[in-house]
């Protein structure tokens, strides 16, 4: 297997993970869905960012604990 192949089996691989994991995620970080119309600020959205990232964190944390037991 090439570097190349090995690569995007490794990103694909990732992206699987996020998109797993993405539930989990938005419950973990505990945000509330948006009002039909009502737009967030920049300042909003980086925050909420900032939740996800972590939450993901967390998540991932936890489904590898999970998987280990």
């Amino acid at each position: 297997m090439s570097s190349a192949d090995t690569t995007a089996a490794d990103q694909q691989r990732r992206y699987r993970e996020f998109l797993d994991l993405m539930p989990l995620t938005i419950t973990i970080a505990g945000l509330p869905t948006s009002d039909i119309g009502k737009y967030y600020t920049e300042e909003q959205m980086e925050t909420r960012i900032f939740a996800l990232r972590h939450a993901f964190k967390m998540a991932r944390q936890f489904a590898r604990e999970q998987v280990l037991r």
